[in-house]
Parts: C-alpha cells; sequence; structure tokens
C-alpha cells in the first residue's frame, strides 16, 4: 500500500471508539488495523468468517489459513474465533457491527457509495458491501481523493451503480474529512497542508464548512 493509503487509514483510526466492533473492508480499510490508537480496544470483524482479527503479521509469522475477505494475511487476537460466511453475514445483516469502513469509487452529494462495478468492466457482482450498508450501525468511506485519471471521486451525482441508498456517515480522505447529514455534505475536518480552496477545486458536490473546523496533521 501507498503511502497516501496509510495516511488515509491513519485519519481514519481517530474516529474509531474503544469497544465498537468494526468490519474492514477490501483496501485501504484494511491498513486501519495497524493503526489503532493506543487505549482503544476493538474486535475486528471481517465477513469470510472471522471475529478478533489482529494487525498485519510479519512475514515470517504468516498463517496461510488466516485471511481477510481481501484475501491478505492477518493475525488473531487472544479469544478469536470462527465460523461460516453466512454467520457472520447474519452477524452484519442483524445490526451486530458498530462500524463498517469502505473504500470507494464514487460518492455522490448524498454520501451515497458506489464501490462495486465500473461501468464497462466486468465484475463478480455486488459482494458484502451491499449488506454492510444496511446492516452496520455507522459506515465510514477511506478513500482518495481523486480518482487515478484526477477526477474528483466525491461528486454531485454519482456515474457508477449505486450499492445501497443509504449514505454513509464519515468520508475520510487523505485531504479532508466530511461528515454526512440530511442536508448533505459538511466540511468538519483539513489534513495539514491543505486548504478550504483545495477541497472545494476538487470536490465535485456542493458542502457546507463546519463552523470549529479542526485541523488534523496528514500522520
Amino acid at each position: 500500500m501507498s503511502e497516501t493509503s496509510t495516511t488515509i487509514a491513519k485519519r481514519v483510526a481517530r474516529h474509531i471508539e474503544d469497544g465498537e466492533i468494526v468490519n474492514l473492508g477490501i483496501g485501504i480499510p484494511t491498513l486501519v488495523a495497524d493503526h489503532l490508537p493506543d487505549g482503544v480496544d476493538v474486535v475486528l470483524q471481517t465477513e469470510n468468517g472471522m471475529l478478533g482479527v489482529g494487525p498485519t503479521p510479519a512475514p515470517d509469522d504468516v498463517d496461510p489459513n488466516l485471511v481477510n475477505a481481501g484475501k491478505l494475511p492477518v493475525s488473531e487476537l487472544a479469544g478469536a474465533s470462527y465460523f461460516a460466511s453466512s454467520a457472520s453475514f447474519g452477524m452484519i445483516r442483524g445490526g451486530h457491527v458498530d462500524v463498517a469502513i469502505l473504500g470507494a469509487l464514487q460518492l455522490d452529494g448524498r454520501g451515497r457509495i458506489a464501490n462495486w462495478s465500473i461501468p464497462g468492466k466486468p465484475i463478480l457482482g455486488v459482494g458484502g458491501a451491499m449488506d454492510l450498508l444496511v446492516g452496520a450501525r455507522k459506515v465510514i468511506v477511506a478513500t482518495t481523493h481523486l480518482a487515478k485519471d484526477g477526477s474528483a471521486k466525491i461528486v454531485a451525482e454519482a456515474s457508477f451503480p449505486l450499492t445501497a441508498d443509504r449514505p454513509v456517515d464519515l468520508i475520510v480522505t487523505e485531504r479532508a474529512t466530511f461528515a454526512v447529514g440530511d442536508q448533505g455534505l459538511t466540511l468538519i475536518d483539513l489534513a495539514d497542508g491543505t486548504t478550504v480552496e483545495w477541497v472545494t477545486e476538487n470536490t465535485g458536490a456542493p458542502f457546507a464548512v463546519a463552523p470549529e473546523l479542526s485541523t488534523e496533521a496528514a500522520a
């Protein structure tokens, strides 16, 4: 993963609270396990059937039987448990996951996410993101602010198929953090060195600016 991805993961980790059950999606979200703040004790869940996921193991400690939903190696914490994928999705659909952290291809001005299909490219299916958007109590998006071609990922109207109608709760990029509410997006945080002007120029959806806008180091 790139330095930008690590930066995003660190910024997302600041929004995880002690005691939460957290599902980490494929891609950037998996890095959050390695950057949880000191004193924050959470239970990480992966939808392929594990509760009690630990940080990324050192190369010499990799167990090929322990992988997350993205097929990347993980470690296990004391008390970890394993179960069928069907039971895992029962947890998700039953509302037993406090926070889901997902990657994104696009987000629209209402905070709805598109993260499963690019028009014109082959797809396998919507995957678990749809269930997480419906079942998790809180959803945080971890994404780069811009796509690889330099276009905005946060747009007024999504051109990619939406994953679910439910808006996410928080959008975290390497540059900014937006809270999502009934009135749309509100900029609540800027990474160190980023200006409101930069965010305005590189965000395709309108947003309000919080009266007490915070500035956090990019890490």
